[in-house]
Order: structure tokens, then C-alpha cells, then sequence
């Protein structure tokens, strides 16, 4: 069923007479009226009566009138709304990232972005980065936050900032800092080494100290950076942990053990499908998610 015969329906129930409504349309009456009969046939039942100065809807056909006015108030609805998304900073979108890098990236972009755009509704979605990218390309995500992701034939990867894997230690003052490579060596041999062993830095990197020989017997294995944070920061031993992790709510207090031990680059960035449709809400999520990782200072 064609949608411009309801619109004939309509104006043939406004004007109570063909010819006016055919006027009104700009189509034949014989036109109109095939367009009638093909409703009474799709729907099998009379939709008009006939009678000599016009003609009246039946039952049916009033029926019939009250669902096409529904129709096409949801019609200009949805038209609305999608106009809205093209020239409006309106909707909603789910950001998906690490909880810590979440943590240390979120804070300052949610409170400038929620005042910026408050008609733009975020949701935040969890999961480690390869989760992240998989939810990205299932359409659960709209931006996603990755560490290391791989390039992906359905997505866009954007640079955010840079971090590193590296080994961290309390800070004791300048002393930390000083120490030489054979006092960091010393350290690392004693231990605890503490990691989150189901981040894949955390193994490369363990590997790497391995080859040196310097993975100490007593090893504590976390479930995630978050515990491996606080438990450096109580002291508990050297902690492998980012960077930018490490120094989030506690500047300066978790230090490089040695410059010159191995560390993991890591490349923090922004991810979104390539076939995503570019409202100017979407752009606005993604302009800001874009600006405030490139304003983030450089790692130490």
C-alpha cells in the first residue's frame, strides 16, 4: 500500500468531495478514485459513501483516517527528529574504555563537556581494550578509549595521547630518583613485583625483565591496575603500572624506578566505526574527546 493514497483519504475527508480534493492534490479524479477503491479492496471493506452533493466516510473508512493521522504524526515525528540530529547538538552515546584509564581520562572531559553540551546525553561502558574494540564494532559503543588497538577494516583509530608501561616505586624524595641502575636492579630483585596479570603490558614486560634476570622469587599477581596502584602506594613493593595511572590523584607520590630499566610504549586512542552517521552530535563527542586527549601534558 502506497502511503499517498492515505494522503488522498485525508483530503477527501477535509473537502468531502473528490473533485475538491483532487484540486487540492493535483491529481485526476479518476485518479483518486482508483487510489479509493484500491483501499476498500486492500482492507476489504467500503471506505466511502457516495451521495449526490459529495461523499462521507463510513465506519471503516473513519477507521481507517484516525490510523493514517497516526501515521503520519509518527512520519513528521521521525522526520523531525532526524533534522534535529543533522543541524542540533542532540542524542545519545555510550563511551567505552579501561575503568583506569577512564579514571584518569574521564573526569576532566565529562565536567567541560556536560556543561558545553547538555543536550548531549553519555554513557560509560567498561571493559579491558580489546573488549572496547570488539563493542565498538558490534554498534554497543559509539567511541571507544584503546590502548594499543590493532587496525580494524570498520574503524577509525585517532591518537589521543601517549602513556607507557613502566616500573614504579614509592617515591622517597629525591632519593628514588638517584638511585643507580644496580640499586633499581637490587630492588626489583627483592621484590614483591606487583601486576595485573591480565594486562598484556604487564606480561610483555615481566618477559623483558626475565631476559635480565631480574623477576624476583616473590611475585604478586592483581586483578587489576587500580589494586596494583595502591598497594605500591602503601609501600607494599615496585608496581607495574602506566604512567599516567600511577600519577592520577596522587602526583609525584609513585616514581620511575630506574629511567633506563625496559618500559611499554603505549598509544591511547580514540576508535569509532567508519560508517557512523556524522551528526553534528556525533562530531561534537568526538571533537571533544579528540581535544581534551591532545591537552593532556606529556608523560614524564
Amino acid at each position: 500500500m502506497e502511503l499517498s493514497a492515505l494522503r488522498y483519504l485525508q483530503a477527501i475527508a477535509r473537502h468531502q468531495n473528490l473533485t475538491r480534493a483532487a484540486r487540492e492534490l493535483r491529481v485526476s479524479q479518476p485518479a483518486l478514485t482508483l487510489a479509493m477503491r484500491s483501499l476498500e479492496k486492500r482492507f476489504s471493506a467500503t471506505i466511502l459513501i457516495r451521495g449526490r452533493t459529495g461523499v462521507s466516510l463510513t465506519p471503516a473508512g473513519q477507521e481507517l483516517l484516525l490510523h493514517a493521522d497516526e501515521l503520519f504524526h509518527l512520519i513528521e515525528r521521525a522526520e523531525q527528529r532526524l533534522h534535529n540530529l543533522d543541524v542540533d547538538e542532540v542524542g545519545h552515546f555510550v563511551i567505552g574504555c579501561h575503568e583506569s584509564l577512564g579514571a584518569y581520562f574521564l573526569p576532566g572531559f565529562m565536567r567541560s563537556f556536560h556543561k558545553a553540551s547538555p543536550r548531549i546525553d553519555l554513557t560509560l561502558w567498561n571493559g579491558n581494550s580489546a573488549s572496547v574494540v570488539d563493542a565498538v564494532v558490534r554498534r554497543d559503543v559509539h567511541f571507544g578509549l584503546a590502548v594499543n588497538p590493532l587496525p580494524h577494516p570498520d574503524l577509525v583509530l585517532l591518537e589521543l595521547c601517549r602513556d607507557a608501561m613502566d616500573i614504579m616505586v614509592l617515591g622517597d624524595g629525591r632519593k628514588k630518583r638517584s638511585l643507580t641502575m644496580e640499586l633499581a636492579k637490587d630492588e626489583l630483585r627483592r621484590g614483591p613485583i606487583i601486576y595485573a596479570a591480565r594486562v598484556p603490558q604487564c606480561q610483555e614486560l615481566l618477559h623483558r625483565l626475565a631476559a635480565d634476570e631480574l623477576v624476583p622469587p616473590r611475585m604478586l599477581s592483581c586483578g587489576d591496575l587500580e589494586l596494583c596502584k595502591s598497594l605500591a602506594l602503601a609501600g607494599v613493593g615496585v608496581a607495574l603500572l602506566p604512567r599516567r595511572v600511577a600519577e592520577y590523584g596522587h602526583p609525584g607520590k609513585l616514581v620511575r624506578l630506574h629511567p633506563d630499566l625496559p618500559f611499554i610504549p603505549d598509544t591511547i586512542t580514540l576508535i569509532f566505526r567508519g560508517d557512523a552517521q556524522r551528526t553534528r552530535a556525533f562530531l561534537r563527542v568526538k571533537d571533544g574527546l579528540l581535544k581534551h586527549g591532545h591537552s593532556l601534558p606529556p608523560i614524564a
